[in-house]
């Protein structure tokens, strides 16, 4: 007897499924209409996740050479249906990327697993025709009813056993996340930035409150909380400034509390009783701390994870880590630590995992992918899983791996995606009845605001677009532009008509500047966890960016960053990325190139310095130092340096006639805009930046329209904490 043929494998991604023997889509279990091509092309993408799939393998796998079809408009068709049924949109994808005259490439992880396993077969024999032997009698009879006993029991025995193995064979179904209830809805932002590596603050809970941190309207942090349930948040006073919440006891009656402050290298740690009572300090810490569950504290100091009582005695190193270690977390029965580590090197992050003994240190997800960064774990209170967030392509999801596993039930110890957008969702908690997600969604919209001389306020500019970093070319009538969140480098009309897209994710670019003749545009890109280089572009469709310092000539490891052109055209200046190490900024320096001869040269006296802008006329070029507290100009005839008395923050930029210097102080009790005169080097006050902003280093950019208005970002991004239901096997 032939056996069945074997059925395909179901494919999942995000709340989707796959079943390809059935031609079947299906959304959280529920059906929906795709038709064949579409459902075909879906195919082939799902075969190569993460890779390119070009148009001329799609057309030879379903348009053969002697089929007559419009290929293009049926292939462009087919996507489109595509999209519409995975809520998908070209401009911002979430699952299909458009690689721009290329093909395509689905961007989110896909999970296959065996629909079934082969069921047994057994062959049964066809009874003989006839009667028994003269003299079998009820001996016989009897005979034939203990041999049915025996093979049933065998059968039983072989079902069970075949049971048993179809049930080992099937690994658990993946994890699902379903409601989303918003539980804020107070519009403060909750992503308020740790000390170092950029590095969100937590929610914490004692089961029937929520507890995080607020970035207030004073530029200070506050601790905030909110039922479980949602409503409105409250506000727990400290008698220390600028406090955030990063832990809380096992008990749930004292926070763990720092108070930070700018300039400060050691972060103050409090523990804060809940229900009232007197703050008492217990020591400092460089980067974070939390509670372990047998009352113990866990915190980080540069390099180094200690462990302490919870009255800051008993202190003992645990383990050093060769990135900044931070969000510290204990599994459930004490046994493992695992941490994110920041590498301030590459801005990167990763997650790791130490015993309780400060031994066997290595990477949570060695080989998973090099094209994420990975953050801000917490296990479900019964250990069965560890929750994470994962930055891709400009937003970011939650993630889990399944801790535990037997013998007679195997687990996929593989990350599963829980989310896939539309809002990135950061630093998830499960809840104490693990029925339940915590985290903070966020809605990013960055949005140019220009000055009005006449109104005296910022107004919006290029309305709708959410841009960052904009240039704009020499005859104003073109703009450069990043797009934010996603990191990808656009250039466009000034009414935002005839875009096109030049760079593609996973790859980040930043700071695009104009050559004088308006033909190329140079950038600093990087693909995710290395260097920034230099990379230049024709303005018009057709060629792909390329480096301009490929292979010996990249510097070694620092990186090409913020670059731009001499008056002729012919020049490029640029310098390092500056970098924070406990505080204290990594030196850089400035270089030439000659893009002529493809040489570069340093620029004399120009270390610790970044950010150089070449003012229009030629004479100047403008450098910060590496901290941003420090302006200086290089006299380009004379090779000499100045330092005006100016302190400002972000990169200066020049007046379209060089007479004039703008950039903007970033003072909490007095943000203004101002500009300097290059003749006298007098200082003029010029508009209050009263916007809403953000830490993130592109909101400390600013610019000039090309009719010399001062051009800063306002951040219209959401944060809010949201609830997701979820059902984990």
């Amino acid at each position: 007897m032939a056996l069945p043929p074997r059925p395909q494998q179901v494919l999942r991604f995000a709340a989707f499924e796959v079943n390809p023997r059935e031609g079947e889509l299906r959304k959280n279990g529920l059906r929906i209409k795709l038709q064949e091509q579409p459902f075909q092309v879906l195919l082939i993408l799902l075969e190569r996740p993460g890779e390119t799939v070009t148009r001329d393998e799609l057309q030879r796998r379903l348009w053969p050479a002697d089929t007559f079809v419009d290929f293009d408009h049926s292939l462009n068709s087919a996507i489109k249906k595509l999209r519409e049924a995975l809520g998908d949109q070209a401009e911002n994808p979430r699952f299909i990327e458009t690689l721009h005259r290329r093909g395509y490439r689905f961007i989110v992880p896909v999970e296959g697993r065996a629909a079934a396993a082969e069921a047994s077969v057994y062959a049964r024999e066809e009874p003989q025709s006839g009667k028994p032997a003269a003299g079998a009698g009820e001996a016989s009879a009897g005979h034939s009813l203990s041999n049915w006993a025996k093979t049933g029991a065998v059968v039983a025995i072989i079902v069970g056993a075949g049971s048993a193995t179809l049930l080992r064979m099937s690994p658990l179904p993946a994890p699902r996340v379903g409601n989303y209830t918003q539980l804020t809805q107070d519009g403060a932002a909750k992503l308020s930035v740790l000390s170092v590596g950029a590095i969100p603050a937590p929610i914490v809970t004692d089961g029937s409150r929520l507890y995080f941190t607020e970035l207030l309207r004073s530029g200070n942090n506050a601790i905030a909380q909110v039922s479980v349930a949602g409503g409105e948040t409250a506000a727990i006073l400290t008698p220390f400034p600028n406090a955030g919440v990063i832990g809380i006891s096992p008990n749930g009656s004292d926070l763990l509390a720092y108070s930070w402050q700018a300039n400060e290298v050691r972060v103050p740690l409090w523990i804060v009783p809940v229900l009232g009572g007197s703050p008492r300090r217990i020591g400092d810490v460089t980067q974070d701390a939390t509670w372990s569950a047998n009352g113990q504290i866990v915190y980080t100091k540069d390099h180094d994870l200690y462990v302490a009582q919870s009255d800051g005695t008993g202190v003992r190193k645990l383990v050093s880590a060769a990135g900044l270690p931070v969000w510290p977390r204990w599994s459930p029965d004490g046994k493992v630590l695992r941490f994110t580590e920041h590498d301030p090197k590459n801005d990167s992050s990763s997650l790791w995992e130490v015993s309780a003994e400060g031994a066997n240190l290595h990477p949570v997800l060695p080989l998973w992918s090099n094209h994420a960064a990975e953050c801000c774990g917490s296990w479900t209170p019964d250990g069965e899983y560890f929750v994470f967030q994962s930055t891709r392509n400009g937003r970011t999801d939650l993630w889990a791996i399944r801790e535990r596993q037997s013998w007679w039930r195997p687990a996929n110890r593989e990350p599963m995606q829980l989310t896939a957008g539309p809002m990135s969702l950061w630093v998830p908690l499960p809840s104490k009845d693990g029925k339940k997600i915590f985290a903070v969604g966020t809605k990013q919209h960055a949005e140019l605001a220009r000055y009005d001389s006449k109104s005296h306020q910022f107004v919006p500019y290029i309305g709708g677009v959410s841009a960052v970093e904009p240039a704009f070319s020499s005859a104003g009538n073109w703009m450069a532009y990043v797009a934010y969140p996603e990191g990808t480098l656009w250039r466009s009309k000034l009414d935002g008509s005839e875009r096109l897209q030049l760079t593609f994710a996973p790859v980040e670019a930043k700071t695009p500047r104009w050559s004088p003749d308006g033909k190329r545009i140079v950038f600093m890109a990087r693909q995710p966890g290395q260097r920034w280089k230099l990379y230049l572009a024709a303005s018009e469709a057709g060629n792909e960016p390329q480096e301009l310092l490929p292979g010996s000539q990249n510097q070694g490891s620092e990186d090409q960053a913020a670059p731009d052109w001499s008056p002729d055209g012919n020049t490029l200046v640029f310098g390092g990325f500056p970098e924070e190490i406990s505080g204290a900024a990594r030196a850089t320096s400035l270089r030439l190139l000659d893009l002529t001869t493809h040489q570069t040269s340093m620029l004399p006296g120009s270390e610790g310095l970044y950010c150089p802008r070449w003012s229009p006329d030629g004479r100047y070029i403008s450098a910060t130092s590496a901290d941003g507290r420090r302006l200086v100009l290089f006299d380009v005839a004379n090779r000499k340096w100045s330092a005006p008395e100016d302190l400002p923050e972000g990169c200066p930029t020049w007046s379209h006639d060089g007479k004039y210097l703008y950039f903007q102080s970033w003072d909490v009790k007095d943000p203004a805009f101002f500009r300097m005169r290059i003749s006298d080097r007098k200082r003029e006050r010029l508009a209050e930046i009263n916007l809403r902003r953000n830490e993130a280093d592109w909101f400390w950019w600013n610019g000039l329209t090309p009719d010399d208005s001062p051009l800063v970002l306002r951040d219209e991004s959401s944060e809010e904490i949201y609830a997701l239901d979820w059902v984990a096997p």
